[in-house]
């Protein structure tokens, strides 16, 4: 597919740039935040609005999809990323945590579209093929986790400002998404002809969509909130830079890998399976991190943390098209980017605060109670199911 369908092509070499954007922010920001924040508190705060500039967006760009196609929104989503990359590298430049958190909600931008890459891959197949495509753009970010974390050491001590040269990097790729974007084809993305409050609630009455809505927000949110506080745990046990990167290394590879597999399984399995299977992998990814404080601990959790993600995902994406129509399609989507950012800004904003009050085992065991709301949510439908 990714060689005979040039769409699904160009999505995977997105993915890829967007998330090595992404993994450079991961493993720099919290950190960049902590030298320039007045307060270790704010620390995280440059990737909360991050996480708010992606919630803000994420609407908006849906509807202006629907109005003009996939492609001007793709594209506009990406000079986002380079708009807040050339902020943010002003911002550390001039020493400037104001600015370096402005640079943050345009990035977010970016990572909004980047979010529909996979649903523009869905219009792009036969409906055969749909599952399959939608992990294999996911899985664009195995590239992203390979070559980023040494291109994240060379950058921040590329120009003579530190971390400077790293963000102005992002504004690179960025750029490079744009004009990939730029060349991709409009797909039968059908455009409904209402989408206001009375179509969101009949599509929330669905035990279906719900499920579907929660499995990917809870999953996106957990891995949003750990993500962000392992740096700065590292950090204060003692680890070093590059210790953090190569842990993030094999976040990444944790995140994408598995998509190449999880497509397949979703067809064979179901994506409720798939999606209690993700649950269990993120119980696991808690249940390392609460182990110990090595390097390992840090790293095997983080890999189990980015599997989780990655089954919750490709399986809440492929149950959310069993609970709507074709004409719903717009609409359904918007409100799972809308639930997930939601979940991701309010995990973001408190990822901060809590490894510098709580630390890094409340953290984690945080996770637990979440966990169980996502299979509450799913457990409904398997009894409709079967009673059906």
């Amino acid at each position: 597919m990714l060689l005979n369908n040039p769409s699904i092509r160009l999505l995977f070499a997105g993915q890829a740039l967007y998330w090595s954007c992404s993994m450079i922010g991961i493993t720099l920001t919290s950190l960049v935040g902590l030298q320039l924040a007045p307060l270790n508190v704010l620390a995280t705060l440059p990737l909360a609005l991050l996480v708010l500039g992606n919630l803000l967006a994420v609407q908006p760009l849906s509807l202006f999809m629907q109005r003009h196609g996939r492609r001007p929104g793709l594209m506009l989503g990406a000079a986002c990323g380079v708009v807040g990359g050339l902020l943010s590298a002003l911002g550390v430049w001039l020493g400037s945590f104001v600015l370096f958190c402005l640079g943050a909600l345009p990035i977010g931008g970016y990572q909004a579209s980047a979010m529909y890459y996979r649903f523009a891959a869905l219009e792009a197949v036969e409906e055969t093929q749909k599952g399959r495509a939608t992990a294999y753009v996911i899985g664009g970010g195995v590239c992203a986790a390979l070559i980023t974390p040494s291109l994240s050491l060379w950058s921040r001590s590329a120009l003579d400002a530190p971390f400077v040269g790293a963000y102005l990097l992002i504004a690179v790729l960025a750029l490079v998404g744009l004009l990939l974007m730029s060349r991709l084809r409009e797909g039968e993305a059908p455009r409904p002809p209402k989408a206001g409050w009375a179509e969101a609630r009949a599509l929330l009455s669905r035990p279906l969509v719900r499920a579907a809505l929660a499995t990917t927000a809870i999953g996106h949110g957990l891995m949003v909130l750990v993500m962000n506080a392992t740096p700065l745990a590292m950090n204060f046990c003692g680890h070093s830079l590059e210790s953090s990167t190569e842990v993030i290394r094999w976040h990444m590879l944790g995140m994408f890998l598995p998509a190449f597999v999880a497509g397949p399984l979703v067809d064979r399995l179901g994506s409720r399976r798939i999606a209690l299977l993700g649950g269990v992998v993120l119980l696991g990814s808690a249940t390392a991190a609460l182990s110990g404080l090595g390097q390992a601990h840090f790293l095997v959790s983080s890999f189990l943390l980015g599997v989780g993600w990655n089954l919750m995902l490709v399986a809440g994406t492929t149950l959310l098209g069993e609970g709507h129509s074709v004409e719903e399609r717009g609409q359904a989507q918007g409100l799972m980017e809308l639930g997930n950012g939601l979940v991701a800004a309010c995990a973001s904003f408190t990822s901060g605060a809590l490894i510098s009050g709580i630390g890094w085992d409340a953290v984690n065991l945080g996770m637990l109670p979440l966990l169980a709301v996502a299979l509450l949510m799913l457990l409904p439908v398997r009894r409709r199911l079967a009673a059906g």
